[in-house]
This record gives structure tokens, sequence and C-alpha cells, in this order.
């Protein structure tokens, strides 16, 4: 019995940073611009993601232009600065938004 409430307490450690992620992502108001996998305002994030396949330092170049913003790389609209955003909320928004924001 103690296995099975060990498997499930693990498998609801795994299955949370998803939610954690999106409700992350609603918190800070990304979703207005931002769909997961339709272009809103900004691209989708699963299109942000096909962006930085393979890039040394995706990680850590997402989530440096999460917190400082930026515009031309998606076209003429810029997105604004979450500087009150902390690195490690950056780095996680980063990191799901790269893994397809799935």
């Amino acid at each position: 019995m103690k296995f099975i409430s060990a498997l499930i307490a693990a498998s609801a450690a795994f299955a949370a940073p998803a939610f954690a992620n999106l409700d992350l992502a609603k918190k800070n108001a990304c979703m207005a611009c931002h769909g997961v996998d339709k272009k809103v305002v900004g691209p989708a994030y699963q299109d942000v993601a096909k962006k930085y396949a393979g890039q040394k330092d995706a990680a850590a170049t997402l989530a440096k232009s999460i917190k400082a913003g930026g515009s031309g790389k998606w076209g003429p609209i810029p997105m604004p600065a979450q500087a009150a955003l902390s690195d490690a909320d950056a780095n996680t928004l980063a990191a799901w938004i790269l893994a397809g924001a799935k």
C-alpha cells in the first residue's frame, strides 16, 4: 500500500509542473498575447519552441527575452518586458515553452 501511495504522489509531482507553468503564464498575463498552439498577438508557444529547437542556450536566451521584452523577432509588435518576474519564474516559463508548452 505504501508503494501505491508513493507512486501516486510521484505521478502528481510530475504532472503538477505543466499545470503550474500554464498557471504561471496566465498569472503573468502571458496568455493575453500568446496561445499554446495558436498565434494571438505574439507567436504561439509551440512555434517559439520550434524556432529555438536545438539552440545551445535557448532556455537562457528565452528567459532573458521574457524579462527584457523585445521586438523584431516575430514581427513589428513589441513584447513588453516582464521585469518584475523573478529569474526563477522566467526560467520556468522558458523551459515550459521550449518543451512545447505542454
